[in-house]
């Protein structure tokens, strides 16, 4: 945002949160039913929010002067910005509907968010003119810096303490760290890593958390044993970041949980131009916030992309790409050894319908694909391919596969593929004959996402 007023989107609000947990926190308060007194103006938002008590939490946001946004809040918490701040400005970012701007000499804001903006743009020195603005960049860009160097610290701190950790599950052996008491103990590890601002490493602590829960005992030891060594591979890199490959280390600052953000990456960041078609696009909701996954295919380089994108409360994310649609724009792909995610730059004319399937390849193909992913990014879930030409066969013993056409080989489904009616659909689409099926490929298999028969399908 600048100080004209510019709303921030709702991913741009998400990258201010300290940790996953407020993030997740801030998306349930985005609502308006939880605020009262609301405005925002010349870089300034601010409203009362209904807490526990009787009196509402005051808030207010203040997104321009030196040392970056500040944030001041009435509750407790010592994080910041807070759940209530947060939840502020996701509700500022949807609209002038959920936050009215208030224009100058309409009015001016209540006297508790005056006096802390009064305070706060003071001290910072901040004076009109080319060289006031010169200074404050120069102030904001030391200021972020220093919060850069102040978070590094606190996850090498972190991913000292969870090697730790490690080194102790394995002196004590697997099975005492299994069982049902071994789950509540994983989580409070994760909860520490996300105090020490490593939302990637406390992902990877919840995955060993439920491989320590019940289950099939050898099974269970595998499983445990993988993540025990996913988890080290990522404590060390980032440990020993700089004697890693660049491109690696970006991979490893990424999984633990070190994203860049998309203004500056499009501003200062390599573009790509192409025609993106889109392949799929699926939500994720985890009851506060809603995640938006596109892949898209880009016909001149073919380069796969994915584009993130987030909403808060129930409310649907901004961008809204169709499966099938053509995109002439710009795209900025995040810093890794294999990079995947991008974030949307320009677009250069309207989206407009293409029917034509992305060309694919069989399951060999797929399957080296994901496997030279994987090499560059050993933390690598799934990798997206396209299939061509598949047939969906469903098998009672084996479970869904997607068998080459022109072959032998076949590709296992995903058992955690539970949506079974998307597969169902593949096969009416399918109705015996081949098709395109766009998928993420992983080691427990593919999951199917899209398809194209005489039009593309989301599945």
């Amino acid at each position: 945002m600048n100080g004209q007023g510019e709303r921030l989107t709702a991913e741009d609000v998400l990258a201010l949160a300290p940790d996953a947990a407020s993030r997740r926190a801030g998306a349930g308060l985005a609502v308006p039913g939880s605020w009262s007194g609301t405005g925002a103006r010349g870089g300034a938002v601010w409203g009362e929010c209904e807490g526990s008590g009787s009196t509402p939490y005051r808030t207010v946001a203040d997104l321009t002067g030196e040392g970056g946004p500040g944030f001041q809040c009435t509750c407790p918490s010592r994080k910041s910005p807070c759940k209530h701040a947060l939840g502020l400005l996701l509700l500022w970012a949807s609209g002038e509907e959920a936050v009215p701007g208030v224009p100058e000499g309409a009015g001016a804001p209540p006297g508790w968010a005056g006096s802390w903006l009064e305070r706060r743009r003071t001290r910072s020195g901040a004076v009109p003119g080319p060289s006031g603005s010169t200074q404050r960049k120069a102030a904001d860009g030391e200021a972020a810096r220093k919060r850069a160097e102040r978070r590094a610290r606190r996850i090498a701190s972190g991913a000292a303490e969870l090697e730790q950790r490690l080194v102790d599950l394995l002196r004590g052996g697997l099975a005492a760290a299994s069982g049902d008491g071994a789950y509540g103990q994983w989580e409070e590890t994760a909860a520490r890593m996300v105090d020490a601002q490593a939302p990637g490493l406390a992902a990877r602590v919840r995955e060993l958390a439920s491989a320590a829960g019940p289950g099939a005992g050898a099974e269970r030891a595998s499983r445990l044993l993988e993540e025990c060594a996913l988890l080290h591979t990522l404590n060390q890199g980032y440990m020993r970041l700089d004697r890693l490959p660049e491109p690696l280390a970006a991979t490893v600052r990424t999984r633990v949980g070190l994203t860049t953000d998309a203004a500056s990456l499009l501003a200062t960041g390599p573009l790509v131009r192409d025609h993106w078609l889109v392949l799929a696009q699926r939500d994720a909701d985890d009851g506060r916030l809603i995640t938006r996954r596109i892949w898209l295919y880009g016909r001149g380089t073919r380069r796969m992309a994915l584009l993130l994108s987030y909403g808060a409360a129930g409310r649907a994310p901004e961008l809204s790409l169709p499966v099938g649609l053509s995109l002439d724009a710009d795209l900025a792909f995040h810093p890794s050894a294999r990079p995947l995610r991008a974030s949307l730059g320009t677009r250069h004319a309207t989206p407009v319908p293409c029917t034509a399937a992305p060309p694919g390849g069989d399951a060999a193909a797929a399957l080296r694909a994901y496997g030279e992913a994987l090499r560059d990014d050993p933390w690598l879930d799934s990798w997206p391919v396209v299939l061509s030409p598949v047939i969906p066969l469903p098998d009672a013993r084996l479970g869904w596969q997607l068998a080459d056409a022109r072959g032998e080989a076949a590709l296992p489904v995903d058992p955690r593929c539970v949506d079974r009616t998307g597969l169902w659909q593949l096969a009416a689409i399918s109705g015996g004959s081949p098709v395109t099926v766009f998928a993420e490929c992983g080691h427990r298999g593919v999951v199917p996402l899209a398809a194209w028969g005489p039009e593309p399908v989301a599945l």
